[in-house]
Parts: structure tokens; sequence; C-alpha cells
């Protein structure tokens, strides 16, 4: 039952009886916190974990005393401000409907974040088995186990059954939850969520990612207690100009110095350049097993930051649980842009259909947690929804990728051409074998263009530039089709299958996959004005591998001067449809500045004690000949 319709509804209904102008304008001025305040009551609390410490979290409780509520719960380590029983923030849901349904919302500060006590530890480590008597075996796990059987007993009127959600960080606590969780806990939406830092956020295919640099001290102090006072240093860049400023930034090893030495989470960063177990124990996928609750992942196909976690986090469930009810949804969107209202879904300057985000919180996350939580309404229907970033539209799936599709490669060949039928043959000269660029570490291909490029905590609308403005760069080879003689619907991951070799003995691989429109496109409604579509270059799927990982992201090695080497790069999922008359294009290249640190092209062991002198410029060649042929493969729809 919608309350606050209700109450609405009847005092407007007074309000026309009495003609009471003055209670009109105070329920249209009435803001979110009020709204909130209206229909909650927030207490605060000091919850044990089982070693004793005692982590922050606020409650909000219905009024409507009729029923017995489900909790919903999100754990954070960004702040459950508003601190004090007495201040209410302006949003407690994921959304406006599910707020409106009614649940017992808490928010939890995680160990050792504002005012919960205990060390921070970025991705803990998770720790098989829930031994409440066990205090010495903590995790993400185990404290939200015992928040759970917390609430259930402390909070009134709760119906036993409790859900979570959470965005980027807090999603990768829901994720955590999960293994060994609490019965109690039923439902669980994981949202942008961290799966690995050595694949996610600050790192690509272990390749560093120089534009999360200004992110690392949040995540890198730990505070001396319990605080409602930001208490990491943020660092100032005394220009405002993004180029100018990480080229400024020199080495990573002369980079850390803005941190100082108790940085402890850049300290591990370059303490860790491999994936060793440090990393690997931080991974949260594998422990995804004897999975209970009924899960619905979430993510952006266009998200800068955390697009590696949803889609892996969904694999790993559905993988080692396959009686789950395990569901993926993916749309449009740029990190987190579901949960906001927008008239159109934009990443970047390019728009992809109107409402988008209100779709999916009315169809897709209200019910999944109203059937999981109340037991009203049926479970989604379908195992994944996904947006069709060509067609602009969602299509449900009963399995994901879909079973009506085909591999198939797309081959780079001579003359810059790209063809599903390989021409490729012995070439008489060795030039046609190979196309070649070099790469200069003081002159790396910007990943977007140099005007668009921002001093910001983490990149973001990048996703789908136009890459007309490094189609033309000599150190960028490019490939396309002639136009599609019908629409072409690519889903799935596609994986790029590269041969090269190089001058130097390390190097970076970049690869995207982009749709070129013709040259009488029709701008799409919502788009930027300042976006030509007419030749226009949307790139729909890129990735990049630090070379050195080519074959094991725990040994790495160096490349053999000019000696031709295999790279497979898988590419994150999507669902785009190339239509009719459009082309397909892929660019390879190997510097992508700042967005990833620059590689020194000579091999160190450890890329962030690289020095000056090591930084060279080294001439790399992408093969397209029989004996060493290159592709992308992508799963296709059948007819």
């Amino acid at each position: 039952m919608n309350y606050l319709r209700i109450f609405t509804l009847f005092t407007v209904s007074i309000v026309a009886t009495f003609s009471n102008t003055n209670l009109v304008h105070a329920l249209q001025q009435a803001s979110p916190e009020q709204l909130i305040r209206q229909r909650y009551v927030k207490t605060e609390h000091r919850i044990p974990m089982r070693d004793g410490t005692m982590l922050h979290t606020a409650v909000y409780a219905p009024r409507d005393q009729s029923q017995a509520w489900p909790i919903l719960m999100n754990r954070t380590p960004y702040s459950v401000q508003p601190y004090g029983p007495h201040r209410y923030p302006h949003s407690i849901a994921p959304s406006r409907y599910v707020q409106d349904d009614t649940y017992i919302f808490v928010h939890q500060d995680v160990r050792g974040r504002w005012m919960s006590e205990g060390q921070f530890d970025n991705l803990r480590p998770n720790i098989p088995g829930n031994d409440p008597s066990d205090t010495n075996a903590i995790d993400e796990s185990s404290d939200t186990y015992d928040t759970i059987a917390w609430l259930l007993k402390n909070v009134p009127n709760n119906n036993g059954k409790v859900g979570m959600w959470g965005i980027s960080y807090p999603g990768f606590y829901c994720a955590a939850a999960l293994p060994d969780h609490h019965p109690a806990l039923v439902a669980v939406s994981p949202q942008a969520p961290i799966s690995d830092f050595f694949f996610d956020d600050f790192h690509h295919h272990g390749a560093y990612l120089l534009s999360y640099f200004l992110a690392t001290s949040t995540f890198g102090y730990q505070h001396d207690g319990p605080t409602t006072k930001q208490w990491y240093k943020n660092f100032q860049p005394k220009v405002t100009d993004a180029w100018t400023f990480y080229m400024g930034l020199g080495t990573m090893q002369q980079a850390g110095r803005v941190f100082g030495p108790d940085n402890f989470f850049w300290n591990q960063i370059k303490s860790h350049p491999n994936y060793d177990s440090f990393w690997q124990n931080r991974a949260i996928a594998g422990h995804l097993k004897n999975v209970t609750a009924n899960v619905m992942t979430v993510g952006g196909l266009f998200d800068a930051e955390d697009l590696y976690g949803p889609l892996n986090i969904y694999r790993h469930i559905e993988s080692q649980n396959p009686n789950a009810f395990n569901i993926i949804v993916m749309g449009p969107w740029s990190h987190g842009d579901w949960s906001i209202k927008h008239r159109y879904a934009k990443v970047g300057k390019i728009a992809f259909g109107k409402n988008v985000s209100d779709f999916y919180q009315q169809k897709m996350e209200a019910p999944f947690f109203r059937h999981f939580l109340k037991g009203q309404g049926r479970p989604p229907q379908y195992e994944a929804y996904m947006y069709d970033t060509g067609q602009r539209k969602w299509f449900g799936f009963k399995k994901w990728p879909p079973a009506k599709s085909k591999l198939q490669r797309l081959y780079l060949n001579a003359g810059q051409q790209l063809s599903f039928t390989s021409t490729l043959e012995s070439p008489a000269n060795d030039q046609a074998a190979f196309d070649e660029f070099v790469s200069d570490p003081d002159d790396p291909v910007p990943y977007r263009q140099r005007q668009d490029i921002q001093l910001r905590f983490t990149p973001r609308g990048y996703m789908s530039d136009d890459q007309r403005f490094a189609t033309n760069r000599p150190d960028v080879l490019t490939f396309q089709t002639e136009p599609l003689s019908a629409d072409l619907t690519v889903s799935g991951q596609p994986l790029a299958h590269l041969k090269v070799s190089t001058t130097g003995s390390s190097a970076d691989w970049v690869v995207k996959l982009i749709d070129v429109h013709p040259s009488d496109a029709i701008r799409t409604e919502g788009s930027d004005p300042s976006v030509e579509f007419g030749g226009l270059q949307m790139m729909v799927r890129s990735e990049f591998i630090r070379g050195r990982f080519r074959n094991s992201y725990e040994k790495p090695e160096p490349f053999v001067p000019n000696e031709i080497t295999e790279i497979d790069l898988p590419l994150q999922d999507v669902l785009h449809t190339f239509k009719k008359g459009h082309r397909v294009m892929v660019q390879v290249h190997s510097t992508w500045f700042p967005l990833i640190d620059r590689n020194p092209q000579k091999y160190v062991d450890n890329i962030y004690e690289a020095q000056p002198s090591d930084f060279i410029k080294a001439t790399h060649r992408v093969y397209h000949s029989v004996e060493h042929p290159s592709w992308i493969e992508l799963e296709v729809k059948a007819e």
C-alpha cells in the first residue's frame, strides 16, 4: 500500500474542501528529506561484530506499524551521512519506487570507515565458513551476517526477510555478503559491483588506470576511530588542465610522492604489480558458492569504472550455483546512472533512449524486491535483460549469451580492411603481412579529444566517444568493413586475437570496436548538438592489456624484440546491432593517455619503479597473413 499517496490524496481533499492554499503550497514545497521524515522514524545503533568491533548503523523504520516489514540494507565505505537521529538524508532507497513500497531501510558504515570502528581493508579477503564463535575469522560476509542477526532480534516489526542493494563499492559489499550468507538474506542486488581490483577500477588486465590516480587517497588512509569528518587527504592539483597534470606526474615512481608514505593503498598497488596472492585473495567471484539468496546483478554497458565486475559476478554465480535464481540487467548507462531519473539515457555526448532508468526502476528493480521480500507479484521472467545499444531497445533472454548466436571471426586484412571472409595470403611483399606504427611515450594517443579530458575522481563519458579524433593518427591502426548489407547483431563477449611484435621489450595493447555511421545518419534525440552524426565513429567497446601479462597475470614476461607473439584480449560483453549501411571498425594502438599509465616500452620487473631513462620509442606491428592472422571473434545473432 502506498501510504505516501494516501496521505497526499487525503491532505489535498481537505485542502480542496477548506481552500487552504497555504497547505497546498507547503506540500508542493516539501523537500525529499521532509517526505522521508513524514513516513520513517530514524534511529542510530552501534552493532557489535563477533570480534567486538562496533559498526555504526542507521535504521529508518516505517511509521506505519499495521504490518511487519522486510529489511532492505545498504553497506558503504562512503558514509551514511547525515549523522544524528534527527537528521534525514534526501534518499534512503535505491529508487523512489522502492521507497514508496515501504521497507525497513538500514544504512551501515563498513568496518574502518566514518563512524564505525576497526581497520579498513580494500576488498577484504573472504574467509570460507561463517562460524560466529570464531572471532578471528572476519570478512564482509561475517560482518553482514552479524548485522542481520542483530537487526532481526532488535528492530521491531520486521518480517524476518532481508534484502541488500548497493552501487559500485557498496555493490561489492552485496556480492561479498553472499558466501555463507545469513539464511534471512533472500534478495540481493549487486549493482556495478567491484569484483577484482586487477581487472576493475584501478587496473584493466594489469594495466594501471592513471585516471584513477586522484581516487587513491579516498581508500588509502586509516582513520583513528569513529568520526563524522573526512580524515583522508585529497591531493589538490595546482593545474586545471588534465593532460598537463598527468604528464607532469612523470613516472609512477615520481607520481607516488604526492601521497606520502602513509597511503597504504598506494603502497599496496606499487608493491604488487602482478596478479599475486594479494590480489587473488581479494577476488570475490571464486567464493560465490552455495548461494541460496535470489540475485539480480545490475550494470551499465558503458560503465567506465565497473563493467568487468557485474559480468564476472553474474557468470560465477551462474556456473557455481546452477539452481540459484540469478539474473543480470545491463542498460545503456555510465556508472550508476540507472539510479538517477534522466529524461534521456546519455553516455558522454550520445543519447540512447528516453526514460530508460525510470523503466528499469519500475519494471525490474522494484518488482524484484517486492516479490522476494514481500511475496507480491511474479519474479522476473528473464535470465538476462539487456539493452541493444544499436537498436536502442530492451530485449529479454532466457540465457546469456543468447542461445541463438554463432561465433564468427572478423579478420584484420591488408589495406586496413575488415571482413568476415579472410583474404589473407602469403604475400610476396613482406610489408603486406603487417601494419606497423611507432609508439612514443612522450606523445601518447589520448583516450578522448584533448578538450574533453577532465580532472575528476574517475573517468566516465569516453565509453561512447566519437573516435574520428584518433583515426588519422599514425600510431593508431584502423580497419573497417564495407557498408553492411544487413543488420548485424553482436552479443556476448568479443575476443581480440592479435599476432604482434615490437622492437622494444614491453608494450600495452588497446583494441576498440566501433560503429561507423553513414554520412546521412540522423542525430539521436537527446544527443549533444556538437556531435556530427554523419560519419560518426561511435565506440561500442574497448579494452586494454599490459602485454607482459599476455601468457600469465601471475608471471609476467618481456617481449623478445621483433619476435611474433600472440595476444588474446577478451573485451567486455555487448549487445549491439550494427545497422544496415553502417560499417564495423576496429582500432588497435598501444598508448591511451591519461586513461592508462605510460608503458616504458623497455621491460622492467616492476613498472612502478621504472626510471625516466626506461621510456623509449618502439615500433609495434600487427600481423595479418596466412601464417600469422589477427581477428576479432564475435558472437553474432543467428538467422
